[in-house]
C-alpha cells in the first residue's frame, strides 16, 4: 500500500496530499466509492452540502474500520446557507450527516460575488467555529484573486485552502501564485481534468492529449496517473473522483515516479486559459441557490 505524503496547511494541521471527491457521486454510490477508497489506503475524504451525500461519506468511514482520527473528513458550506448564523447551522447540518464532532477542513463552495458581504460573515463564523475547535481548518473555493483579496481585508484567519478548478490546460496560475504568496494551499478539483474541452476546433480531453499520453508511456503508467504526478510535485492538494474500485486505486497509485523537469514544463504547455467549470463571477442566491436539507 502506499504512503500518502501529508500537506501542512498554514495552520500546522496536517492533511493528505490525495483525497478521494465525491462530487455528483449518487448517494447509493458513495457508500460503496469511499469505502473502496479507505480499503484502498486513502485518509482524505472532500464531500460538500451541496452533493446530497455527506450522510453516505459517514456511513462509510464509520463501518470501513478505519479509526475515525485517521481520516481527513472536508466539507463545504453552500452559498444557500451563507451569513453568521446561517453558516453556523450549516455546520451543524454537516456534522450531523457525517456522524462527527469535528469536521477537518471546513470550506466555503463559492464567493457569491453578488452578495459578498454575507460570505464575509458566512467566513466569520468558520473563524468562529476554528476558534471553538469545531473544525481543525478552514478555507475556500472557488475564489478568484479579487475574492481573496477582500477576504483578507476584512477577516482575522488567513483561509487554509482555496479549491480551485486545475488541471493541465486550466492552470489558474494567477490565483495559485496569490494563494502561495498568503500561504493559502491551492487544492485541485476536476485534477485530470475530467471535464472536456474544445481544443483546436475539436471536442477533446487531457486523457487524450498526445503529449501526456507520451510522459506516461515512458514512465509505464496512465495519463490519469502522470497528471496526478504533476499536480504532486507541483506542490496541490488532489481529489480525484471515481466510483470504480480499479480507477480509484489507480488514481492512488502515483507515489512511485517522479516526472522530470522538462516532463513537467511540457505538462505546464498545455495550459489553454480556458475553464470549464463555472464562471465564479457567475454564480448567485438566484441562479444556483437551493435549500440544503436538515438531515
Amino acid at each position: 500500500m502506499s504512503t500518502v505524503p501529508n500537506l501542512t496547511l498554514n495552520n500546522g494541521v496536517e492533511m493528505p496530499a490525495i483525497g478521494l471527491g465525491v462530487f455528483q457521486t449518487p448517494p447509493e454510490e458513495t457508500r460503496a466509492a469511499v469505502e473502496a477508497a479507505l480499503s484502498t489506503g486513502y485518509r482524505h475524504i472532500d464531500t460538500a452540502a451541496a452533493y446530497g451525500n455527506e450522510r453516505e461519506v459517514g456511513e462509510a468511514i464509520a463501518r470501513s474500520g478505519v479509526d475515525r482520527v485517521e481520516v481527513f473528513v472536508e466539507t463545504k458550506i453552500w452559498i444557500s446557507d451563507y451569513g453568521y448564523e446561517e453558516t453556523l447551522h450549516g455546520f451543524e447540518k454537516s456534522a450531523g450527516k457525517l456522524g462527527v464532532d469535528q469536521i477537518d477542513l471546513l470550506i466555503l463552495h463559492q464567493a457569491l460575488p453578488s452578495t459578498f458581504d454575507r460570505t464575509l460573515e458566512a467566513y466569520r463564523a468558520l473563524e468562529t467555529l476554528l476558534a471553538d475547535g469545531k473544525v481543525r481548518a478552514i478555507g475556500v473555493s472557488n475564489f478568484m484573486v479579487d475574492h481573496l483579496t477582500g477576504l483578507l481585508e476584512k477577516t482575522t484567519v488567513v483561509p487554509a485552502v482555496n479549491q480551485i478548478e486545475v488541471h493541465p490546460y486550466f492552470a489558474q496560475r494567477e490565483v495559485q501564485e496569490f494563494g502561495a504568496q498568503h500561504g493559502i494551499l491551492s487544492q485541485a478539483w476536476s485534477p485530470i481534468g475530467g471535464i472536456t474541452f474544445y481544443r483546436d476546433g475539436e471536442h477533446t480531453s487531457t486523457l487524450q492529449d498526445p503529449a501526456i499520453g507520451e510522459i506516461a508511456a515512458a514512465h509505464g503508467k496512465s495519463p490519469a496517473q502522470v497528471m496526478l504526478r504533476w499536480h504532486l510535485q507541483q506542490g496541490r492538494s488532489v481529489i480525484p473522483k471515481s466510483t470504480k474500485p480499479a480507477r480509484i486505486a489507480e488514481n492512488f497509485d502515483v507515489f512511485d515516479f517522479d516526472l522530470g523537469t522538462e516532463q513537467l514544463a511540457a505538462i505546464d504547455a498545455l495550459d489553454t486559459g480556458k475553464r470549464g467549470g463555472p464562471e465564479p463571477t457567475a454564480i448567485t442566491l438566484e441562479s444556483f441557490g437551493r435549500p440544503i436539507p436538515e438531515a
